[in-house]
């Protein structure tokens, strides 16, 4: 009654179903997001190829070598989207004869129909735009010199690290005075009461044991 008096009224049915289409990502903005992806790994894949190569192996940097390791795993990960699609596909025409309730998360049924479509669809064009990246030797040498720069950047922090550790000395370090009296001080209130603490323990356990002679008293 309230609705019919003030002028407002709850939302229909035709409102809700345009919520959800704007909820709903836009396909091109989800194949995107999976290229991305595949993209990513393909440069983590490659990054640890050249660190083997050139680091175990001691081999020097080539772009061209590693350009087949690029198609090969693009080509790799464009399988697995196109058998993701396939896979959708059965689900899709399993669920469309199915109308009781779910029994779980993959236990589809017909008003998961859509969905599913709908991934078949991702799944195909993250496939395809693999495939064509895989073809094209500009983007491949590109992911390469991505690859090429995040070992590197590893390999320098490896280096940075290691360097500061066994190589550090009071006059290369800014902050040594002051990390100097934080240490002395945590070895006055801390390291020292524990050590004289343990050594009283042990104190009192050797004054609790029975010596030679009172063992032999006893007998």
């Amino acid at each position: 009654m309230a609705s019919e008096q003030d002028g407002t009224a709850g939302p229909s049915p035709d409102g809700a179903m345009s919520a959800k289409r704007l909820l709903r990502p836009k396909l091109a903005d989800v194949v995107a997001e999976g290229v991305y992806i595949a993209a990513a790994a393909t440069r983590l894949t490659l990054k640890n190829h050249i660190l083997v190569d050139i680091l175990s192996a001691g081999e020097g940097f080539d772009a061209d070598r590693f350009v087949p390791d690029a198609r090969a795993t693009l080509l790799a990960l464009a399988d697995e989207a196109e058998a993701d699609a396939q896979r959708a596909e059965r689900e899709r025409k399993l669920a469309r004869r199915r109308f009781s309730d779910s029994g779980g998360t993959h236990d589809y049924r017909s008003r998961d129909v859509r969905n599913l479509r709908r991934r078949r669809k991702q799944s195909e064009r993250i496939a395809k735009e693999l495939r064509q990246r895989a073809e094209d030797d500009a983007e491949l040498r590109t992911l390469v010199e991505a690859a090429r720069e995040a070992a590197w950047a590893e390999v320098a922090r490896n280096i940075d690290s290691n360097l500061r550790i066994e190589a550090a000395r009071p006059d290369l370090e800014p902050d040594y005075e002051k990390m100097r009296q934080a240490r002395m001080q945590s070895l006055r209130l801390v390291d020292l009461p524990r050590l004289a603490a343990h050594r009283r323990r042990s104190g009192e356990r050797e004054s609790m044991e029975p010596t030679q002679d009172d063992a032999v008293d006893g007998v």
